[in-house]
């Protein structure tokens, strides 16, 4: 393991240095806040030499995924990024990129999602892909940027799975945090260069995506369904890979924080998560037995290694920042009570959804919704 550098870096750009780290071959790209400064910083190393790629600006998201996926196909390592209605946009293509089993890697920069407009973080547009056939990470800090889209190339080229990597928008992608980039070498050997199975090849004539029958349709549906719940272990072992060669450790498919003795468990994703280990800390202080439980990795949802992770007779309290509409509360609440169904009886779960198109979440108020919900579940009035 070689010495690694450390500079101060925002979000945006460390997904771009993890970017230029993973020798990338081609970079579709289109501005929208505040995934932008993703695009320019790559653009800018492009420009310069020091990122020896092929960068495609084009007319929209639409066409920013469409080249993603002629580029994968075409046998290139391949990233782009986008936020909130930049990834509704690509919606059709993000089917084409799955079912072609093409192993794209995204960044989504979350931001609300119109109408009305809105420029700030939460976490709909992600969640509202969760169908699409793409495995999906969510980051709470910029080195879990930069660390995980090096994972997310990794496992998306050993199984031929696109992959989403999300974090919020301004709160991690445009604040400083000190970044730990590893030598070039070690992720290297983390990250040896892309050699695809197949690729498309004027030498060797072959098709791709075309039209089929029903009984040729359902087996490549029921493939890539079974193939995304078996990128478990491939997160596991990336993970894993990931903190031989450079020291790094973010967790696997989740991260827990004082959990070992907890009453109460916290769960939620991207920042907001980073900022409830704070506000355990204060219900700790309160005299409550508070931890954190925050799933790194949504699809394929970790039930396993929740269920296994829960303290016994848990009051799990889930912090959503997005709607689960037609239903009362936010999807992770719902995926999480889907996962307990007859394992895991003595758990309770509580959900409140907060933080919808920016509000900010502080330590503070976020304890003091976890104690009004710990007073509803126990009848206090």
């Amino acid at each position: 393991m070689k010495t690694a550098q450390v500079i101060m870096a925002t979000g945006a750009n460390a997904a771009a240095l993890a970017v230029k780290s993973a020798r990338v071959d081609v970079i579709p790209g289109y501005p929208i806040t505040p995934q932008t400064s993703i695009m320019e910083a790559v653009a800018g190393m492009v420009e310069s030499g020091d990122l020896h790629a092929r960068f495609i600006p084009v007319e929209g998201e639409h066409s920013v995924l469409a080249a993603a996926v002629a580029a994968s196909a075409a046998g290139a390592r391949v990233f782009t990024a986008t936020s909130a209605n930049g990834l509704l946009y690509m919606h059709e293509v993000l089917h084409m990129a799955s079912g072609g089993r093409l192993p794209v890697v995204l960044c989504n920069v979350n931001r609300g999602i119109f109408a009305p407009w809105t420029l700030w973080a939460d976490h709909q547009d992600s969640f509202a892909q969760r169908d699409t056939g793409w495995i999906q990470y969510h980051c709470s800090s910029n080195q879990e940027v930069f660390n995980t889209i090096l994972q997310a190339f990794r496992v998306a080229e050993q199984i031929n799975i696109p992959i989403m990597v999300n974090f919020d928008g301004f709160s991690i992608s445009h604040c400083l945090m000190p970044l730990t980039i590893p030598a070039q070498e070690d992720i290297d050997r983390f990250l040896p260069p892309h050699q695809p199975e197949w690729r498309l090849d004027p030498a060797h004539p072959s098709s791709f995506s075309n039209v089929t029958m029903a009984a040729e349709y359902a087996p490549f549906r029921q493939m890539l369904s079974d193939d995304i719940m078996a990128a478990v272990p491939l997160v596991k072992q990336a993970a894993q890979e990931y903190r031989d060669c450079t020291g790094m450790w973010d967790g696997d498919t989740i991260e827990t924080y004082r959990l070992e003795d907890a009453e109460v468990v916290a769960l939620a994703v991207n920042s907001m998560a980073a900022e409830l280990k704070l506000s355990v800390d204060i219900l700790r202080g309160q005299g409550i037995k508070a931890g954190l439980l925050r799933p790194r990795l949504y699809i394929p949802f970790p039930a396993d290694d929740i269920i296994q992770a829960l303290p016994k007779n848990a009051q799990v309290m889930v912090l959503d920042r997005n709607y689960n509409f037609g239903h009362p509360g936010g999807i992770l609440a719902a995926e999480l009570k889907s996962i307990l169904f007859g394992r895991r009886n003595d758990v309770t779960v509580k959900n409140r959804v907060m933080g919808i198109g920016g509000i900010d979440l502080t330590r503070r108020f976020m304890a003091a919704e976890i104690r009004a919900m710990i007073d509803e579940q126990n009848g206090v009035l």
